[in-house]
């Protein structure tokens, strides 16, 4: 899919709003932070799943590589990029991720997947945050 590209509803590619911030309920989605292309799934919740169940379900799409990482309240990760495709859930607390000087928050059950090479940095919420990674 082509940059500025993004998929709504009816799951055909349309282009998306110079600095477009979404979080929908439902099935996968395209997130944009600015020019920087997110694909997410995300306030789709995973209440019912067990942590075991969201590890198959990222197996399942690919994910070869998954753990359970857990940071203390305001925990802050400074800009970095992953050599791969990373999914993160959050299984409790709350993780503000901020790409191309745009922030958006994930809270229990919400996923946001971050393309390899995309510069982002990370701020914990005041409870922490604990969350399943993905890499692929």
């Amino acid at each position: 899919m082509p940059p500025k590209a993004m998929r709504g509803s009816s799951d055909q590619p349309r282009m998306a709003p110079q600095s477009l911030l979404c979080s929908q309920v439902g099935p996968r989605r395209w997130l944009f932070f600015s020019d920087t292309l997110l694909e997410t799934y995300g306030a789709l919740r995973f209440s019912g799943m067990t942590e075991r169940e969201l590890e198959q379900q990222l197996h399942t799409e690919g994910f070869h590589r998954t753990h359970v990482w857990q940071d203390a309240p305001h925990a802050h990760y400074p800009a970095h990029t992953h050599a791969a495709l990373t999914a993160h859930i959050i299984l409790e607390g709350e993780m503000t991720l901020t790409i191309a000087g745009e922030s958006k928050t994930y809270r229990t059950g919400d996923r946001c997947d971050v393309p390899s090479g995309t510069v982002h940095a990370a701020r914990m919420g005041p409870q922490g945050c604990r969350y399943l990674i993905g890499e692929k």
